[in-house]
């Protein structure tokens, strides 16, 4: 009964964790269009600071000195944009250059970005044709099996010990 339980336990996180690459896969895309959509935003003011004679940090200081609140906030929201593409952009060039071990050891910094958040909402499972996916569906398989066996062992230990005082009785 333990083996069976055990069984189950390893294909269910077999399963749960042969998902990770694809959601890594599916992460990475979504964090690549938006840091494409931010290089367009960001590559149109540079070109249009320049235009003005102005580099982006001159730019960004005429928004925020103007006296308009919409000029002031627009600066203040462009300051917040660039900020953003360089995160996204530092980000993704981390994950592009991460082992399989490294992206797992960062999965919760996926799940605890807004696109880390929209990914999982919009995410459809795969079957891991990969070596990295069999690879975590092994592991996972091995992991889960030992920690319901164990669990199942140490769940069972108090009820050993009273057969073995009730087997030692009737002698």
């Amino acid at each position: 009964m333990r083996r069976i339980i055990a069984g189950i336990g390893g294909v269910v996180l077999a399963t749960a964790l042969s998902q990770f690459p694809e959601y890594a896969q599916q992460y990475t895309q979504r964090l690549g269009g938006a840091v494409d959509e931010l290089r367009v935003i960001t590559e149109d003011f540079d070109r249009a600071a320049q235009v003005g004679g102005l580099d982006r940090p001159a730019a960004l200081a005429r928004y925020n000195a103007s006296n308009d609140e919409f000029l002031a906030g627009r600066g203040t929201s462009m300051t917040a944009t660039f900020q953003r593409y360089e995160q996204l952009s530092t980000t993704l060039a981390r994950i592009q250059g991460a082992g399989a071990i490294e992206r797992f050891q960062s999965l919760p910094a996926y799940l605890d970005t807004d696109i880390g958040q929209r990914t999982l909402e919009n995410y459809r499972p795969a079957v891991p044709v990969t070596m990295e996916g069999i690879l975590y569906a092994g592991g996972g398989f091995i992991l889960g099996y030992l920690l319901l066996s164990g669990l199942w062992r140490f769940g069972a230990m108090p009820f050993k010990s009273l057969a073995k005082r009730r087997y030692a009785a009737y002698r």
